[in-house]
């Protein structure tokens, strides 16, 4: 059961972390990239919207599933391939969907691969937290047996 609350406290702090990180990524999009980038004017998403609740609802969703699955991958090890590998996979699954989704909706891909981006953003940031986290002693790390 300790484990389980660990695990739980891993993925609170991950999805809070990637919903955080989903509204400051969408600020910028709106209030910055938009500007510069037309292309990306028909990824601008109005904030307070049903539209953004529901993608802050999925990118909070995401950062606990990942906050948790993060927690068993790194384990004790202070080995950083296990680290990346575990962002990369969480984020590159998201952002080669969205991708896919992109090219096969439209010609240009130039939006999507941002969104792509985005998401291993996303995802490093719920890393960095997560790590600060069990450094911080707020959560242990998952005892390898």
């Amino acid at each position: 059961m300790v484990e389980r609350l660990e695990s739980l406290k891993a993925g609170i702090i991950g999805g809070f972390s990637l919903g955080l990180a989903f509204t400051l990524t969408s600020l910028v999009n709106n209030l910055v990239l938009v500007k510069y980038f037309s292309i990306l004017e028909n990824w601008k998403i109005e904030p307070l919207n049903l539209n953004f609740l529901l993608s802050a609802a999925i990118a909070c969703f995401s950062g606990l599933l990942f906050g948790v699955t993060y927690r068993y991958i790194i384990r004790q090890d202070k080995n950083p391939q296990l680290k990346v590998g575990g962002v990369l996979a969480f984020g590159l699954v998201r952002g080669l969907t969205q991708i896919e989704v992109g090219w096969n909706a439209t010609t240009t891909a130039l939006p999507y691969l941002v969104l792509a981006g985005e998401s291993v953003l996303w995802f490093a940031i719920a890393a960095i937290a997560v790590d600060i986290a069990m450094q911080l002693g707020w959560v242990k790390p998952f005892l390898s047996t």
